[in-house]
C-alpha cells in the first residue's frame, strides 16, 4: 500500500512538472510574440491608420448612419482588421525560424501561443475600433457593457479562425490567397451570428435568443482551438 501511494505521488509530481514546463514554454513564446510586435510597431499603427482613414471616408460619405448600417459596418471593419493584423502571424515566419522553433518547442505549445497572442492583439484592436467608431460615426448602442462583451467575444472568434487558417496557408508555400479562399466561406456564418448577437445591444430589452447564440459562438471557438491542437502537429512535422 505505501508503495502504491509513493508511485502515485511520483506520477503526480511528474505530471505537474510537465505541465509547468509546458506553461513556461507557452509564456516564453507569447513573450516572444509580444516583443516582436513592440519592435515592429508599424504593423499595429498601420492597422489603426487604416481604421481611421476608412471611418473618416465613411463619415464624409454618409455622416452618422442608422443602427443597422452602423452594426454591419462595424463587423465588416472588424473582419478586415483581423485579416490585416492577425492573419499575418504565420505568413511572416520564415522557414529557418520555424525550424528553430521546431527544435526548442512543441507543436501544441507553439500553436497555443499564437492563438493566445492573437486573441490579446485582437482584443486591443477591438477596443480601439469601437472607440474610433464612436468618435467618428457616433454610437447608437444603448447597452454599452453588453456591446463591449460581444465585441470582445467577436474579436476573439475572428482571431482564432484566422490564426488557424494562417497556419494552414503558411504550409502551402506562404500562399496568402489560400487563406482568403478558405477563410471567407467559413467566416461569413460567424459574422452573421455576430451581427445577430450584437443587434441586441441596440435596444433596451435583452432578447430571448441571446444566450443560445452566445453559447453557440463559444462552442465554435472551442472547436477551432480543438482542431488547431489536433491538426497543427501534422502540419508542424511536414
Amino acid at each position: 500500500m505505501p508503495y502504491l501511494l509513493s508511485k502515485r505521488r511520483v506520477v503526480t509530481i511528474n505530471f505537474r512538472c510537465r505541465m509547468m514546463k509546458k506553461g513556461k514554454h507557452l509564456l516564453t513564446l507569447v513573450k516572444k510574440e509580444l516583443l516582436l510586435e513592440i519592435r515592429q510597431q508599424y504593423s499595429f499603427y498601420g492597422v489603426i491608420l487604416y481604421v481611421v482613414s476608412t471611418l473618416f471616408v465613411l463619415y464624409l460619405a454618409m455622416g452618422q448612419p442608422e443602427a443597422s448600417v452602423w452594426n454591419g459596418l462595424f463587423w465588416m471593419m472588424q473582419l478586415f482588421i483581423c485579416v490585416n493584423a492577425v492573419a499575418k502571424s504565420f505568413l511572416a515566419e520564415s522557414r529557418g525560424r520555424l525550424l528553430y522553433f521546431y527544435s526548442i518547442a512543441g507543436s501544441r505549445d507553439f500553436i497555443l501561443a499564437k492563438l493566445l497572442f492573437n486573441v490579446l492583439l485582437m482584443t486591443v484592436l477591438s477596443i480601439c475600433s469601437w472607440m474610433l467608431f464612436s468618435i467618428l460615426l457616433g454610437s447608437p448602442v444603448s447597452g454599452a457593457a453588453r456591446f463591449m462583451a460581444i465585441n470582445l467575444l467577436g474579436g476573439i472568434s475572428l482571431s482564432l479562425v484566422f490564426t488557424f487558417l494562417s497556419a494552414i496557408a503558411a504550409r502551402a508555400q506562404q500562399n496568402a490567397a489560400l487563406m482568403a479562399i478558405m477563410g471567407f466561406p467559413i467566416i461569413i456564418p460567424q459574422l452573421m451570428l455576430l451581427m445577430q448577437i450584437s443587434h441586441t445591444a441596440f435596444g433596451p430589452v435583452v432578447q430571448e435568443g441571446l444566450l443560445p447564440a452566445v453559447l453557440l459562438l463559444i462552442c465554435l471557438d472551442l472547436l477551432v482551438v480543438l482542431l488547431a491542437v489536433i491538426l497543427f502537429p501534422f502540419l508542424w512535422k511536414d
